[in-house]
């Protein structure tokens, strides 16, 4: 069975940076399991393993447009330091839910001053081309209650290819 939209996958990798350094994998752990087309995964990596099937195995190399974004300055503010609980410590690495004007996000303490404290919403992987080996370990069709979640009363789940809410009976942009 080859790998498409709302199909369950099996996958095991190892996420490398373009040095070689080791960012993550699954292997001497459980495969990542996860459903295909609904934006579980990163853009690139699904588009990768679109119409594979169980045994391929194959390298990808990821850009940033299709991975974690590119790196966005304006992510990066300088926060004075009376905006935070003065009885808390502030460290760098620290991370924390900030509420912006475009909604929540998650930040990172990138520098501490006495006056300021940097934080940076940028994603970690921000900006870099992600290297992976996959081995696809199994595709099959999904259960009942998998799918439940993506079925609205109308009976449409929505449209992978052109954004549709759900509702429509299907998709007149991409035939879903």
């Amino acid at each position: 069975m080859e790998i498409a939209y709302q199909k369950m996958v099996k996958i095991h990798y190892t996420l490398k940076d373009t040095d070689g350094n080791q960012l993550d994998s699954s292997l001497g752990g459980e495969p990542l399991e996860y459903m295909h087309g609904i934006g579980s995964l990163i853009p690139g990596l699904e588009n990768q393993l679109t119409g594979r099937t169980a045994g391929d195995k194959f390298h990808a190399e990821i850009e940033p447009a299709l991975g974690y974004g590119e790196y966005d300055e304006k992510l990066v503010a300088e926060v004075p330091r009376k905006q935070f609980d003065t009885g808390a410590e502030i460290t760098v690495g620290q991370q924390f839910q900030a509420d912006t004007a475009t909604g929540s996000m998650i930040v990172k303490v990138t520098k501490v001053s006495d006056d300021t404290i940097t934080v940076d919403g940028n994603h970690e992987l921000a900006g870099k081309t992600l290297c992976f080996d996959v081995e696809v370990v199994d595709v099959r069709e999904p259960t009942e209650a998998e799918l439940e979640p993506f079925v609205t009363e109308g009976g449409c789940g929505g449209c992978s290819g052109c954004g549709s809410s759900g509702g429509c009976g299907g998709c007149s942009g991409c035939g879903e």
